[in-house]
């Protein structure tokens, strides 16, 4: 089992915990820099929601 895996199980079940987490990750990185990298911090934190499940409800963004 690799870590992913082992990770995706430990956080089954807390979709919505997970997705403020990240949240509040990048506006902490966004505010640190100033919102220089505020487009690639947005895709890094809907590439992990994407990644540990989103939250029930919310919908995934269309990709262009």
């Amino acid at each position: 089992m690799s870590m992913m895996d082992k990770l995706k199980h430990m956080l089954s079940g807390k979709e919505e915990q997970v997705s403020k987490g990240v949240d509040k990750g990048g506006d902490m990185i966004d505010e640190r820099t100033q919102g220089k990298y505020s487009g690639q911090v947005d895709m890094a934190q809907d590439k992990l929601k994407d990644q540990f499940g989103r939250s029930q409800g919310e919908d995934t963004p269309p990709q262009q």
